[in-house]
Order: C-alpha cells, then sequence, then structure tokens
C-alpha cells in the first residue's frame, strides 16, 4: 500500500482548506519550495506568513496583493560580479512566492526582521455575514 504525502498541498493556503481547490486545478509552485516558509495561527483570527529572506534588502522585496491572491517577490536589484566561489550554499536567486487567500482575509502589514519577512493577516467577517441569533417569541 502506498502512503501519500499531502501536506504540500496545505502550505499555500491561508484561512482555508484548499486541498479539492488544488486537486480540480493542478496548480503547483514551480520554485521548488524556495525561499523556505512557515504560516503560524496566532489566534483563531490572526495568522503570520514568516518567509526566510536573506541577503534581501527591504527595496528589493515586493509584497502585492490582488483580489485574494498575495504575492512575495525578492530581485536582487545590484548585480554582483562573478566571484570565485569553493563552496555556495547560502542561494542568492530571486524568487516569487504566491499564496492563496480565503474570503476576508486583509493584510494587516509586514515587516523585516533577522533576515525574516512577516506578513500578518486578519480574518475580518462583515456583520451581514456572521451568524445571529434569532429570538423566538
Amino acid at each position: 500500500m502506498r502512503n501519500f504525502d499531502f501536506s504540500p498541498l496545505y502550505r499555500s493556503a491561508i484561512g482555508f482548506d484548499r486541498l479539492v481547490n488544488l486537486l480540480e486545478s493542478g496548480q503547483s509552485q514551480g520554485n521548488g519550495g524556495y525561499p523556505p516558509y512557515n504560516v503560524e495561527l496566532v489566534s483563531e483570527n490572526q495568522y503570520r506568513i514568516a518567509i526566510a529572506v536573506a541577503g534581501f534588502a527591504e527595496n528589493e522585496l515586493e509584497i502585492t496583493a490582488n483580489d485574494n491572491l498575495l504575492t512575495v517577490k525578492g530581485i536582487h536589484t545590484n548585480v554582483q560580479n562573478e566571484r570565485n566561489y569553493l563552496y555556495q550554499g547560502i542561494s542568492e536567486r530571486n524568487f516569487e512566492r504566491t499564496f492563496q487567500l480565503a474570503e476576508h482575509i486583509q493584510i494587516r502589514g509586514a515587516k523585516l526582521y533577522n533576515g525574516l519577512l512577516f506578513i500578518d493577516l486578519e480574518r475580518k467577517v462583515p456583520d451581514t455575514l456572521k451568524p445571529r441569533r434569532i429570538e423566538i417569541k
């Protein structure tokens, strides 16, 4: 019997389970897992994405939100001269990472601290969509 690891299917969705959507559309991240990141549940309605962006300055990072798609890009602006590495273990390549956000997820802010880019998210459901109690008379 084969065991299937579906954990990669849950990585980039924040606020809802999108397994069915991924299977239907066949989406996959083509960046080989670079850069590594964490998705943290801070509280019931707050999330935090932490992306390892060591070697990138603030002006080399771009965060954009379009509909329910959050995109983080890292582009090195100053191209350095070729170096003669004896061993290169630190990747210095550009990247683009996208996250599919659930309905009503809002981006609260972002900060760069010790080589990690933190993006804070919050679920804000409008009052009209929240369940309400109906009194019986």
